[in-house]
């Protein structure tokens, strides 16, 4: 799966390469759609004051293996519904309906689960103009254990993101993530800080963007620190300003981390 997305995006961007337009970052009701998605970046743009915007995996599959044991975990959907509250900040809701967990050990022993998702509540606020060259957002947020045990961890989690864009001429836009997570102990007996980071290279290419990322998450339990690295490519297309279809994939570098996470999505907004 994930060498043919890294081909599709291969040659869909060839014949474009000569095409200049800029990624979309603005936050006005007459620019194109602008999403925290695909990858695992968030972007300052926030939705104009009183329009909807969903955006929504239509389907996500991750794969990990770690010595002999496989565990595979299907996401049927996993929508975000944002609002625009004001001309500079919105509310947002994710949630996953319908997740479903499988495991194989090395004795070949198979184990299952099904059930809801955990519900994040995010708020985001623009500190910078509308359609600048330059972004910056406070994005709080507030993970509630909506989820079944073997699926969520049962606690409350939190944390504040802090979106960073700049667009340079060209049609490329480089995006920068810092954010601080509060979240609970491995043992259910605290709290602790985690840090995730990320720097992503986006390229506008007619009505495509091609986007390659670096990430990292340090999550710095009482009981070990466990670091994750991905590798995430991902390419969005805007058939309409109000549209938005992505497909992409999310490739671990370290044994922490999934070996890959394939999805495909679609975002609106009206």
């Amino acid at each position: 799966m994930t060498m043919r997305v890294l081909l599709l995006t291969a040659l869909i961007a060839g014949p474009l390469a000569a095409q200049e337009a800029a990624v979309p970052t603005a936050s006005t009701a007459d620019a194109p759609i602008c999403t925290d998605r695909p990858t695992k970046s968030n972007f300052a743009c926030t939705v104009p004051k009183g329009l909807i915007q969903i955006e929504a995996d239509g389907f996500n599959w991750l794969s990990n293996q770690i010595g002999g044991t496989r565990t595979d975990q299907l996401l049927f959907s996993n929508p975000t519904f944002k609002y625009g509250l004001s001309r500079s900040s919105d509310i947002q809701v994710n949630w996953v309906p319908f997740t479903r967990l499988r495991g194989r050990d090395a004795a070949g022993n198979v184990t299952t689960l099904s059930g809801v998702g955990d519900v994040t509540v995010r708020f985001k606020e623009r500190l910078t103009g509308p359609d600048g060259a330059f972004q910056l957002a406070l994005l709080p947020f507030v993970k509630l254990p909506t989820a079944r045990p073997g699926i969520g961890n049962r606690k409350v989690e939190g944390g504040i993101a802090v979106p960073i864009n700049y667009s340079v001429p060209g049609g490329w836009t480089v995006t920068l993530g810092p954010q601080l997570d509060v979240l609970a102990d491995f043992d259910g007996q605290g709290h602790h800080v985690g840090f995730t980071g990320l720097i992503n290279i986006a390229k506008q290419l007619g009505q495509f963007t091609l986007y390659n990322e670096i990430w990292t998450n340090q999550n710095f339990d009482p009981s070990g620190t466990v670091r994750q690295y991905s590798y995430d490519v991902s390419l969005a297309w805007l058939p309409s300003p109000h549209w938005q279809f992505d497909v992409g994939a999310n490739i671990g570098l370290n044994r922490n981390t999934p070996d890959v996470v394939s999805y495909i999505g679609i975002s609106t907004r009206f």
